[in-house]
């Protein structure tokens, strides 16, 4: 199976670049109910991934809580305990399944490494789920 079977698009999904300010991030990130939010460069190549421990954390260690000052802090500034890895256009389902597996989305990318969108977890859960069902006679 191929693993654009289960692409959102980049152009459905929340993201944020890498040098969109803190607070830019943190009102997306309240905007959308995430908890994680994949970053991208200009040229748009994924960067990585930004959490909201990351941003807790960033918050406390370079901004002292002054919510006025994150106005001036690209989120590129603020270190990040992990990215969520991405996989190639034309991974195995068998790579996507291991990112997933420690994942709540794995971004995707084309050969230059740009960012054409995610794989949520919870589809390809559902995808299995459905499958199950069908075979089994479930529901």
């Amino acid at each position: 199976m191929n693993v654009l079977f289960f692409l959102t698009p980049k152009s459905e999904v929340a993201y944020i670049y890498e040098n969109d300010s803190l607070r830019q991030v943190l009102e997306k990130m309240e905007n959308h109910k995430y908890s994680a939010i994949p970053i991208i460069s200009r040229n748009g190549q994924y960067a990585g991934t930004i959490t909201e421990g990351d941003l807790l954390w960033g918050i406390k260690n370079q901004l002292n809580l002054n919510l006025k000052d994150a106005e001036q802090l690209d989120i590129s500034r603020i270190h990040r305990r992990l990215d969520y890895q991405p996989v190639y256009a034309d991974a195995s389902m068998e790579s996507l399944i291991e990112r997933a597996l420690n994942q709540n989305f794995v971004p995707v990318v084309d050969d230059q490494k740009n960012f054409i969108g995610i794989i949520r977890r919870k589809d390809i859960i559902n995808y299995f789920y459905q499958k199950h069902r069908g075979e089994h006679g479930d529901g």
